[in-house]
């Protein structure tokens, strides 16, 4: 029974050409003969594999496998014939009519697995001489990963930064581009910047997972930047404008009168910002502040002025319930 080269590669049917490649690359670096001089099973499980990439990395070869199946890489070979080969039509190769060509474009070395695999079928001194050249398995390199960390601004605003790591163990420092409003735990992917590949394979990825160091006043939650606020007993009781300082700027922030301790007031747009024009808030958090009297006299008299004040209130903490 053919092998279904998607099983070998271990993906489904509708998987990307990315997927294929990733796929490819991992199985390759599994068994590849240089890793297992002495395993014939590897050697055959590599060959099984780079079989099902030569074919499904190649566009017009997939089409033709998802059309036909494994059959389409030995039309020809005897049986039926050229005239009643496995084909709709009853011809050889796909489309039908009398040749089997449809008047379409049929890639001979594609339907035979290469210009090697076509000599082969017809004998003669070509199928030797292309085994003999045949090139040498590229083998994509690996991934590398890497952590690092930012400060709180520069995940904010964006910019560059260097960044130090070891790649097959040389020290190295880059330079890379965070993007802005990066969160914390991103992972960065730049590719091509990995371990070599070898045979003229490509180079790997560079993987980075970020970090974000935390403010001493901000705090993020998503796209929202909270900070706590503190107002005076006298901007609370009385309202006031108040400058607070945001990541675009200083903004003046209404207090309302009678503001207590624990109102959220909302700054639209002055949260955390995005390339692609996306706009968090700044959410600003009341602390009032009460004065720490030293003058007796004043002290009592801002003591008898809250309990005038209070006089008649409902229980601040009639709420509270277990």
């Amino acid at each position: 029974m053919a092998e279904d080269h998607y099983q070998t590669l271990g993906v489904p049917r509708t998987a990307s050409a990315e997927d294929i490649r990733k796929a490819y690359r991992e199985l390759a670096r599994k068994y590849h003969p240089d890793l297992h001089p002495d395993d014939d099973a590897a050697k055959e499980k590599f060959k099984k594999v780079q079989n099902a990439f030569d074919v499904l990395n190649d566009s017009s070869k997939r089409e033709m496998y998802d059309r036909y199946g494994s059959s389409f890489e030995g039309v020809g070979g005897g049986g039926p014939g050229w005239g009643g080969g496995p084909f709709p039509g009853g011809g050889g190769f796909p489309g039908g009519g009398a040749g089997g060509f449809g008047g379409g474009e049929i890639d001979l070395e594609s339907l035979f697995g290469g210009a090697g695999g076509f000599a082969e079928m017809f004998g003669g001194a070509r199928g030797k001489a292309s085994r003999g050249r045949r090139r040498p398995t590229q083998v994509p390199g690996e991934d590398v990963t890497a952590r690092i960390q930012i400060p709180f601004r520069l995940a904010i605003d964006g910019g560059k930064t260097d960044v130090r790591l070891e790649r097959a163990g040389t020290p190295e420092t880059i330079t890379v581009t965070i993007p802005q409003g990066l969160p914390d735990g991103s992972r960065m992917r730049l590719r091509g910047q990995g371990l070599p590949g070898a045979n003229g394979g490509p180079a790997g990825d560079l993987v980075l997972q970020v970090g974000v160091d935390p403010h001493p006043v901000f705090r993020r939650d998503g796209d929202t930047l909270e900070v706590a606020l503190p107002v005076t007993l006298s901007e609370a009781i009385a309202g006031a404008k108040v400058d607070v300082p945001t990541p675009w700027g200083t903004i003046a922030l209404r207090i309302p009168p009678g503001t207590s301790s624990g109102r959220r007031l909302r700054a639209g747009g002055m949260g955390v910002r995005h390339a692609n024009g996306a706009k968090g808030d700044l959410i600003a958090e009341v602390q009032v502040v009460v004065p720490d009297v030293t003058d007796a006299a004043i002290r009592d008299q801002l003591l008898e002025a809250a309990r005038a004040a209070e006089a008649g209130a409902s229980d601040a903490r009639a709420h509270l319930r277990w």
